[in-house]
């Protein structure tokens, strides 16, 4: 036997999310990276400290190629200035941009990717405020390394400040080396273009993207080859946190609406019980109540009695006058001889065989 799944359509993904909460979110934890990155400054000399262990580390690992791309981007402009340039930009034009193609054309995975990459950003943001590390530029003259940023400044619109354009230096913080969330956002993207991508072109640029990302943030010494390292496992622990934080929030949601529809039914619950209250309480009784056919209504409709919708009718057989108009009603039929006055006796003195003669002869 044969079975087949239907998939769900992409459209419908996309259906539960919406842009006007999702770039508002995107927006907030972007604001809270950049504010708390700028504030938490630390103190210039431990980020100097820290830098200088971390390249002392680095040297009796005997990996740090830092020193090598930068020498090789200072003497040759051909690779610093097109390197300063993505350094100054791609970080923050291939991250959305990924982001709005998963949500476009990968809907089904757009939720897991962005939560992960929220998660990665603000454990990044923890190390900067208890590492405070100086890059490379910032060490003293003696290690040798040169800030092609400055170095290339005419070119472009940064200045001697990183990535900052000039005059706006004071706006962002130097010593947020640790981790490199150049390398982490890069890898990411680079892992949702290989993975989601559906041609080789689209998947080689997964693979080239995180590697030059890698040797442009050491080229330009903004960077150690440790942070780099610290970027891949930032993403790491943001990946493995992301779907325990997805079920979380989704029991959360859920715990929410079936609170909110319970004070729902709760408030339907005392309408209603006010709208049968109220009619109790003298409210007018709709007409087709009274047709249903009970006993008492029966009775209401006697001799002499002319309900509302009645009008002259043909002199019968005792001569002029009015007669109500009666319409029929349902009667509950008596139980048989010796009920006494019971509902069919009631029906007789509504209706006398004389008046309703020849109209029907059954009454329902």
């Amino acid at each position: 036997m044969t079975i087949t799944a239907t998939v769900p359509r992409a459209a419908a993904y996309r259906g539960r999310l919406r842009w006007w909460t999702e770039l508002p979110l995107i927006a907030v934890i972007y604001a809270l990276y950049s504010g708390a990155r700028l504030l938490v400054r630390g103190d210039v000399g431990d980020a100097v400290e820290h830098g200088a262990d971390i390249l002392h580390f680095e040297q009796i690992l005997h990996l740090d190629p830092e020193r090598w791309f930068n020498r090789l981007f200072t003497h040759h402009a051909f690779l610093g200035v097109p390197a300063d340039f993505a350094y100054a930009s791609l970080h923050y034009i291939v991250t959305p941009a990924v982001l709005v193609w998963l949500w476009r054309r990968r809907p089904t995975h757009y939720r897991m990717a962005r939560t992960w990459l929220m998660i990665s950003t603000l454990i990044g943001l923890i190390g900067f405020t208890l590492v405070p590390t100086a890059p490379p530029r910032l060490l003293p003259g003696g290690h040798g390394f040169i800030d092609t940023m400055a170095q290339y400044g005419s070119y472009g619109w940064w200045g001697t400040d990183a990535s900052a354009p000039r005059g706006m230096g004071h706006l962002t913080n130097q010593y947020a080396a640790m981790p490199s969330l150049h390398v982490g956002w890069s890898l990411w993207c680079g892992l949702m273009l290989f993975r989601y991508g559906r041609n080789w072109f689209v998947r080689t640029l997964g693979v080239i993207y995180p590697l030059m990302t890698a040797f442009v943030v050491m080229g330009t010494a903004n960077h150690y080859l440790l942070d780099a390292a610290a970027g891949v496992a930032v993403m790491g622990i943001g990946y493995l946190l992301a779907r325990p934080a997805l079920r979380y929030t989704d029991r959360v949601q859920a715990r929410a609406r079936k609170a909110l529809g319970r004070e729902q039914e709760e408030g339907s619950s005392l309408v209603a019980a006010s709208s049968s209250s109220s009619s109790v309480d003298g409210s007018p009784v709709p007409a087709s109540s009274m047709e249903g056919g009970s006993p008492a209504g029966a009775a209401l409709l006697a001799d002499g009695d002319t309900p509302a919708g009645s009008g002259p009718a043909p002199d019968g057989p005792k001569g002029g006058g009015t007669v109500p108009v009666q319409r029929p009603v349902s009667v509950p039929r008596g139980t048989g001889e010796g009920d006494g006055d019971g509902p069919d006796e009631a029906a007789e003195r509504a209706f006398p065989p004389g008046e309703h003669a020849g109209r029907s002869s059954r009454m329902s």
